[in-house]
């Protein structure tokens, strides 16, 4: 998550979800910056399966021209067709699978434009540098029906003084 520090467009006051993460540099998906395109624009067939709003959504500044399905899958048991689990209720979903199929399993799905990228140790030095605030994932931010208001919400979730930066101006200068 992006703390008010961070002012680059591409990234300010996002909620990044992270997919992957190793020595070689992570990969996640902006969950809050829906684009004025229909899912059906890229990919017909899921525009009546996807969450409001029905929207495809900028992933992030890497690969704008592929395309990444997250659903919502509750419980723990076996993996649906066209799903691979990430971790807890989320999942990865295999757009060539039938959407019906997927959208029948899950409670939620989403459309990413892009992803947002780090290369080797990239993203710990913006995390020394306090760009970003590592916090728990709930399975429902990834298919809000109010993205224009999650970073508010994740930060109004946390315990204690981080709770206190949901209500940090857009402009400090307004204060």
């Amino acid at each position: 998550m992006a703390l008010p520090a961070l002012e680059q467009d591409e990234f300010r006051r996002t909620v990044v979800l992270l997919l992957h993460h190793d020595d070689e540099g992570a990969t996640g998906v902006v969950l809050n910056r829906p684009m004025p395109v229909r899912v059906d624009a890229v990919l017909p067939p899921w525009q009546e399966h996807v969450s409001a709003p029905a929207r495809l959504f900028r992933g992030g500044p890497v690969g704008l021209d592929s395309a990444l399905g997250l659903v919502v899958v509750p419980g723990d048991g076996p993996e649906p067709p066209g799903v691979r689990r990430l971790h807890g209720a989320l999942g990865l979903v295999d757009l060539d699978a039938d959407p019906g199929t997927v959208s029948r399993a899950g409670s939620g799905v989403r459309v990413f434009a892009g992803s947002a990228g780090w290369g080797p140790g990239q993203l710990e030095g913006e995390l020394v540098d306090g760009a970003w605030l590592v916090l728990d994932a709930e399975a429902g931010d990834a298919v809000t029906p109010d993205p224009g208001g999650l970073w508010r919400a994740v930060l109004g979730r946390q315990p204690g003084r981080l709770r206190l930066l949901a209500s940090f101006p857009a402009d400090p200068s307004h204060n």
